[in-house]
């Protein structure tokens, strides 16, 4: 039985790594996104490949319809039709509302939440047919309570929510689970970049009293895709270290 095939878009951020990782780990062929041109592409691909690694690189700019329906045709001409898909790319462009202009509210809820539509009706209807499929959409806890200075992520994080809501519902017969993972503060590069001060501010917040890791999340991305999470469709994931209860 060939192995299944899972594309991850933004795959060679912190979180889209781990991702990558896990998924591999646990019997996928994996298809990573990143946007045409990706400088880091090559020296991302080295690192994995000396950790055991094999990944089939997906370019394509995922705000870009037509681009989209590109790259799925390209990952399933070449490697297999795609049985799991981890929308997971994302941006932010922070600033308290009064002051943010349409550009950045246009570019964090085109990465953010237009990219999900972009994919999903993509590699949907072939799962639906097949009789089994698997979506992760990658949300926030800033989506799920909302954030001071963030009202164009929180707004696309949120989205997510609803969008995945609904398309659950859509094909929950059809042997396809799509649900969603919202994780508080992750020990990416990107995060532990941040100066040590601020950083202990937010551990502060956090009543676990840590970070979390950015293997937790892909080993709750790897559940998700596995037959044994069949049963749950429709969820928002919380993961966030007690940060905020719903």
């Amino acid at each position: 039985m060939a192995k299944r095939v899972a594309l991850v878009t933004g795959a060679m951020g912190g979180l889209g790594t781990a991702v990558c990782k896990a998924l591999a780990q646990n019997g996928f062929t994996v298809a990573a996104n990143c946007l045409p041109g990706f400088a880091p592409k090559d020296e991302w691909l080295a690192k994995m490949k000396s950790e055991g690694f094999d990944f089939f690189v997906a370019e394509a700019d995922v705000t870009d319809y037509d681009a989209c329906a590109a790259v799925v045709k390209k990952i399933e001409s070449e490697i297999g039709p795609i049985d799991v898909l981890v929308n997971n790319a994302g941006i932010t462009r922070d600033s308290m509302f009064k002051k943010m202009d349409k550009g950045q509210w246009d570019a964090v809820l085109s990465t953010n939440l237009d990219s999900v539509f972009n994919l999903t009706h993509h590699v949907l209807p072939g799962m639906a047919d097949r009789g089994w499929g698997r979506v992760i959409n990658m949300s926030s806890v800033n989506g799920v309570k909302g954030q001071f200075g963030q009202a164009n992520y929180a707004a696309a994080k949120a989205g997510i929510l609803g969008f995945t809501k609904s398309i659950a519902a859509e094909v929950a017969k059809k042997g396809v689970t799509v649900n969603a993972i919202a994780p508080g503060y992750i020990g990416t590069d990107m995060v532990m970049a941040i100066k040590q001060e601020v950083r202990d501010a937010i551990v502060s917040t956090i009543p676990v009293g840590r970070l979390g890791k950015p293997e937790e999340i892909g080993a709750l991305c790897a559940y998700l895709a596995s037959d044994l999470a069949g049963y749950m469709t429709g969820a928002t994931l919380n993961i966030n270290g007690g940060m905020h209860f719903c």
